[in-house]
């Protein structure tokens, strides 16, 4: 029973305390500097959307997915020892030749073309 007192006494202190917060950051912190953001110091007068080249957004997917294939191809060095190495050299093969198609692929769709 006296946790339950405890407990309470510690709910009805915290809402006391949010209360108060709320309350003091209103009648504080209403200045329209404070409401507006900074960016750079530079006046947020212009629209927020710019155009957006979807050729860098490509690029970037594609580095994503090699880099995680990159950090797949890393355990292949330690597992040299695990395995024999006729199978450690299948595996290594087959997964290069992954990436090998994977880049044929985007090379033949225009994708990683630098200059449009």
């Amino acid at each position: 029973m006296m946790l339950y007192l405890i407990m309470f006494i510690f709910l009805i202190l915290f809402i006391m305390m949010m209360i108060n917060l709320l309350i003091s950051n209103y009648f504080i912190n209403n200045k329209r500097e404070k409401l507006s953001s900074f960016e750079c110091g530079f006046d947020l007068i212009n629209i927020s959307r710019l155009p957006f080249s979807i050729h860098f957004y490509l690029i970037a997917i594609l580095f994503l997915i090699f880099d995680v294939e990159i950090v797949l191809l890393f355990p292949m060095i330690n597992s040299i020892n695990l395995l024999n190495y006729f199978m450690w050299f299948f595996v290594s093969f087959f997964l290069l030749i992954i990436l090998y198609l994977g880049l044929e692929y985007e090379l033949n769709l225009g994708i990683l073309k630098w200059i449009f």
